[in-house]
C-alpha cells in the first residue's frame, strides 16, 4: 500500500525516542558483572511491545517521588539487549549481518522477552542460513533448542539430523558436557542410527567424565566407586537397548559394570543372553527394572513396547500395552471382554502430542483425512487413561456422523477389568471437528479444549481444559465433571 511508506520514518521517529535523555521513565540494568550496562527506556512502549516486561512492569508501578523505575535483566548480555532493544522501539532487525552464534543468543533473549513474532523469524533464519553451522555446532544448538517450547521448529531441524549424523554426534568433543536431559534425549530418539553397544559405550564414557576421579578400569572399582556411577547413570540405563547387543558384547562390555544396573534388569539379561529362546513376555516380570517404568530392556526409546504372548505383536505406546490394544480391538469388533478376539489390529502410531506439537493445529495438520483412529490420552497425576474410538475422517469444522464410535476409561495397571466403556447414543454428535479443539468425542463427552496461557513470561498454548461430560454416548466415562489435565496423548491407527 502507499501509506506503508511512511512506516520507515516512523520507525525512524521511535528510535530517536529511545536515544532521547529527557523523556524515559525506566532503566534496565542488564548483564552480570562486570559486564552490566544501564539502558534507559519508556515504559509505555515496553509495555505494549513484550508481555513479558509488562508484566515486570505492573508489579514496578513509578513511585510519586519520582523515582524511576530499575528493572534488571541478568540472563541477557548488553550486546544483544541494545538489538533487542532497537528492535522492540523501531520493529526492524536484519539477521544477515550478525554471525550464527549472535543469532543464537537473539532468539533466546526473544524467548525470555516473549517476543513471539521475533522466534519464528529466527529460527527459520537459522535452519534456512545457517544449518552448516548448525551441524558444526550441533551439541549446544541441541541443549539451546529445548530451553524452550517456543523453539519447535529447531528442535526438528535437530531431530533430523540425529538420525543423518549420530555417530558424528556422539563423538563430538562436545558431548561429555552436554546435560542428562540432553544426553536422555538423545540416546531415546527413535531413529538413531547407532547400534546398542556403541551407544552403551558412549554413555559409559559421558558418566565416567562426570566423576574424573574414578578409575579408568572398573576392576580396580570399589563398592563406593560403582555407587558413584550407578547414581549418574540411574535416569539413563533404562534406555539402553541391552537386548540387541551380541553374547560376547554383553561379556566383555557389560558385565564389567554389572553392579550398575538395577538388579532386576540385570537378571533378565542374564535370562536373555543365557538363553537364546527366552523372551519376557508379560509386563509384570520387568515391571521394576527400573525407576523408570516397565518394559526397559525391550524398548529403551522412553515408551512402552509390549509384546504379545506369540512374540509377533508390538505397540509403540508411551500410554498402553498390548493388553489394553487387545480390549479396544474386542470393543471395535463388539465383543464381550470374555469371548476370544477375532483379531488383534495393528496401532499404528501417527500422533504424539510430546512428539508432534501441543496445539490443536498440530493435531488436525497431522490426524485430518485420517480414519479408524483410536485416541488415548493419559491423565496428568493420575493412573487414569481415557480414550475413544473414531472410524471416519477426522476434519476440521461441524461433528461427524457415525453410529460405531465409542469412549472409554481404563487404568494403567495389569487388571482389565478396570474400564469404562460408552458407545455412541446421538451419531449427528458423535465425533467434535471444531478446530478449537483436540481429539475430542460428542458435544462434551471427551473434550480437549485448548488454552492459551502465560508461563513463566512464555505463551503456552496446551489442551489443558479438559473435560468429560455425558451429552452425545449412552455414560460418562469419568466419575466427575471436573476439568482435568493431560500428561500425554497419542493417536493409532488401525489396520481394518
Amino acid at each position: 500500500m502507499a501509506g506503508n511508506k511512511f512506516l520507515p520514518i516512523l520507525s525512524q521517529n521511535l528510535l530517536e525516542i529511545l536515544d532521547d535523555e529527557e523523556y524515559y521513565d525506566v532503566t534496565i540494568e542488564v548483564g552480570i558483572d562486570p559486564y552490566v550496562k544501564i539502558f534507559r527506556s519508556h515504559m509505555v512502549i515496553l509495555n505494549y511491545r513484550s508481555p513479558y516486561l509488562k508484566k515486570i512492569l505492573s508489579t514496578n508501578k513509578k513511585k510519586n517521588d519520582g523515582t524511576l523505575v530499575h528493572i534488571k535483566l541478568p540472563n541477557i548480555s548488553p550486546e544483544i539487549f541494545q538489538i533487542i532493544l532497537k528492535y522492540i522501539y523501531g520493529g526492524k532487525l536484519s539477521l544477515e549481518e550478525f554471525d550464527a552464534s549472535y543469532v543464537v543468543k537473539i532468539l533466546v533473549a526473544a524467548s525470555e522477552l516473549n517476543l513471539q513474532e521475533l522466534i519464528p523469524y529466527t529460527q527459520s533464519f537459522l535452519i534456512n542460513n545457517q544449518a552448516d553451522w548448525i551441524e558444526q555446532n550441533f551439541i549446544p544448538m541441541y541443549q539451546t533448542s529445548f530451553e524452550s517450547d517456543s523453539f519447535l521448529e529447531l528442535q526438528k531441524f535437530c531431530t533430523e539430523l540425529i538420525s543423518k549424523q549420530s555417530e558424528k554426534i556422539f563423538n563430538s568433543p562436545d558431548f561429555t558436557s552436554i546435560s542428562e536431559r540432553t544426553l536422555i534425549s538423545l540416546i531415546q530418539h527413535d531413529d538413531l542410527q547407532m547400534d546398542g553397544i556403541q551407544v552403551w559405550e558412549h554413555v559409559l564414557k559421558w558418566g565416567l567424565t562426570q566423576n574424573p576421579e574414578l578409575p579408568s578400569d572398573p576392576a580396580n572399582f570399589s563398592k563406593d566407586d560403582f555407587n558413584v556411577l550407578k547414581n549418574t547413570l540411574q535416569q539413563s540405563i533404562p534406555f539402553i537397548k541391552f537386548f540387541t547387543l551380541s553374547s560376547k558384547e554383553f561379556m566383555d562390555k557389560v558385565l564389567p559394570y554389572k553392579k550398575i544396573l538395577p538388579k532386576e534388569l540385570y537378571k533378565e539379561l542374564l535370562k536373555i543372553f543365557l538363553n537364546h529362546d527366552y523372551m519376557p513376555t508379560e509386563p509384570q516380570t520387568i515391571k521394576t527394572i527400573s525407576s523408570r517404568g516397565v518394559n526397559s530392556i525391550v524398548n529403551s526409546n522412553k515408551q512402552i513396547e509390549s509384546i504379545s504372548k506369540d512374540g509377533s505383536m508390538s505397540i509403540d505406546s508411551k500410554i498402553i500395552t498390548i493388553q489394553h490394544a487387545e480390549l479396544i480391538s474386542k470393543w471395535i469388533d463388539r465383543l464381550e471382554i470374555t469371548d476370544k478376539a477375532n483379531k488383534l489390529y495393528e496401532f499404528k502410531l501417527i500422533f504424539r502430542r510430546s512428539r508432534d506439537g501441543l496445539t490443536s493445529e498440530k493435531f488436525h495438520n497431522i490426524c485430518d483425512n485420517q480414519s479408524n483412529t483410536v485416541t488415548v490420552i493419559k491423565v496428568r497425576g493420575s493412573n487414569e487413561i481415557l480414550g475413544g474410538y473414531n472410524p471416519i475422517k477426522w476434519k476440521s469444522g461441524g461433528f461427524g456422523i457415525t453410529n460405531d464410535s465409542f469412549i472409554f476409561s481404563l487404568m494403567n495397571n495389569e487388571n482389565n477389568e478396570d474400564y469404562l466403556l460408552s458407545r455412541v447414543k446421538d451419531k449427528k454428535y458423535a465425533i467434535n471437528y471444531s478446530k478449537k479443539l483436540g481429539p475430542s468425542f460428542g458435544k462434551s463427552d471427551l473434550t480437549l479444549s485448548e488454552v492459551i496461557m502465560i508461563s513463566g513470561g512464555d505463551l503456552v498454548q496446551k489442551f489443558d481444559r479438559c473435560h468429560c461430560k455425558k451429552s452425545s454416548y449412552e455414560k460418562p466415562i469419568r466419575k466427575t465433571e471436573d476439568k482435568f489435565f493431560i500428561e500425554e496423548y497419542e493417536i493409532f491407527q488401525i489396520n481394518i
